[in-house]
């Protein structure tokens, strides 16, 4: 009977590697993920009454959702590949992802903007838009109002929210449930929920990107929008869990469980999708440039006035030629300083690219498909006749608020104390996973 039950149940973490801490000590890390929730929320409450207002905290709220959301994917990920490096590293994806709840409640700020008469989405919820022959009667709107109405607007909301939530509860029970029976069956279970879990996962993130950033501009439609945002918000998460892993192993934990070769891989995958992030924005726009159509060439037209030329040429340079310079080397990814600095940045210009998909739109205006009879090439080129990379980064400063920083720094801190308070409450890594050893062990070749 007890050669049985050792066949059917998998090696704890006692037996594996006996040194390796597997929980944070009684009353550790409490101050830092407090001190974290509080600033976080001060500055986050401080951005929503100033600056660009719900503008600035779409800006934030969009960012840091995009790395919980791609927490979650990596843990699906994990599962269908039934991958054995990344098991010690999969906890912490589960505890961000187990943030999700905490992000539906902080929805609520955008859905009070959306019922307010001047909110972001409030263009396309007006009645006089709909009515043919009204003065302001807006066509394009009408024809899309089927989909862009506060009623079926709700029912994603929920739908798509279920769908995380519900996700992200199912596979972290789970791990932690497997911590004490060591039932290699659970693992064999959540490889099967991870494959229609991905599916769902992949339409609901799309759509959400299509409802809550690129409908601030209804006129303007791109199929691969939703991949360029989950892209930028893989890349992301990627960095925050560098950052995380380092600042536990700072702490004393995760020393010997997330060692040199998980920080290369996780260094590999953040490179990669920085890469993958920079084939998607210039496949949508060498489709749009070459097409040159008015109704699809508006938006880059908003976007290379007003000083967002300059941030364009930020986020080519600092969103790709850069990151690509300094990640490629090997020594880079392995270094204890200079991965987390490269971690840093991408955070950063993460929040970049935020600001250049909701705030063009939000703050001049909301009509596309003007982009003149040149489209974007004539946009672009008397954007650069007229004003040059400085005078357009003087524009940019002019008219950026604090809080299109405030907001994302803010809510990335209240997202890093609500992780803290998962990674408090249960086991650092997934102590009897049938592949632990394989992620102790690991090393790369």
């Amino acid at each position: 009977m007890t050669a049985t039950a050792t066949q059917t149940t998998a090696r704890s973490l006692q037996q594996i590697a006996p040194h390796v801490t597997s929980k944070v000590k009684d009353g550790d890390l409490v101050k830092a993920q407090m001190g974290l929730i509080v600033v976080g929320a001060a500055l986050t409450i401080a951005g929503f009454f100033t600056g660009h207002g719900d503008l600035s905290y779409l800006v934030g709220y969009m960012g840091v959702l995009g790395i919980c959301l791609c927490a979650l994917f990596f843990t699906m990920l994990q599962h269908i590949t039934r991958a054995g490096w990344s098991v010690s590293v999969r906890r912490l994806s589960e505890n961000i992802a187990g943030t999700l709840p905490f992000m539906l409640l902080l929805f609520i700020p955008i859905i009070v903007s959306f019922s307010s008469d001047h909110g972001i989405y409030s263009h396309w919820t007006e009645k006089w838009n709909l009515t043919e022959g009204a003065e302001g009667y807006d066509p394009v709107i009408a024809g899309k109002s089927g989909y862009l109405n506060p009623t079926f607007f709700f029912i994603r909301v929920v739908i798509y929210f279920a769908i995380w939530i519900g996700l992200a509860t199912f596979f972290r029970r789970n791990s932690i449930k497997q911590d004490e029976t060591g039932d290699p069956a659970l693992s064999m279970k959540m490889s099967r929920i991870a494959a229609p879990g991905l599916l769902l996962f992949s339409l609901s993130i799309t759509f959400a990107a299509f409802d809550w950033i690129m409908s601030i501009d209804p006129h303007w439609f791109s199929t691969i929008f939703g991949i360029t945002y989950f892209a930028g918000g893989f890349m992301s998460f990627l960095a925050f869990t560098i950052l995380m892993c380092k600042w536990l192993n700072s702490k004393g934990y995760y020393k010997e469980a997330v060692n040199t070769e998980h920080y290369h891989d996780l260094g590999k995958l953040m490179f990669s999708f920085m890469v993958f992030w920079t084939y998607t924005n210039f496949s949508q726009y060498m489709l749009i440039w070459y097409a040159n159509l008015p109704e699809e060439t508006g938006w880059f037209a908003h976007r290379a006035i007003h000083g967002w030329g300059a941030v364009g040429a930020m986020l080519i340079i600092g969103h790709f030629f850069f990151p690509f310079i300094f990640l490629l080397s090997r020594n880079v990814k392995r270094h204890s300083v200079l991965l987390p600095v490269g971690a840093i940045a991408m955070l950063l210009v993460h929040c970049l690219d935020m600001q250049f998909l909701i705030l063009p739109s939000g703050m001049h205006g909301h009509v596309a498909g003007h982009g003149g009879d040149g489209g974007a090439v004539a946009a672009v080129a008397d954007g650069a006749a007229h004003d040059g990379f400085s005078e357009q980064l003087s524009a940019y400063f002019g008219t950026i608020s604090w809080a299109d920083y405030g907001c994302f720094i803010g809510l990335l801190m209240v997202m890093a104390g609500l992780t803290l308070l998962n990674v408090r409450r249960c086991n650092l890594i997934p102590l009897r996973d049938p592949r632990l050893s394989e992620s102790i062990n690991f090393e790369n070749f």
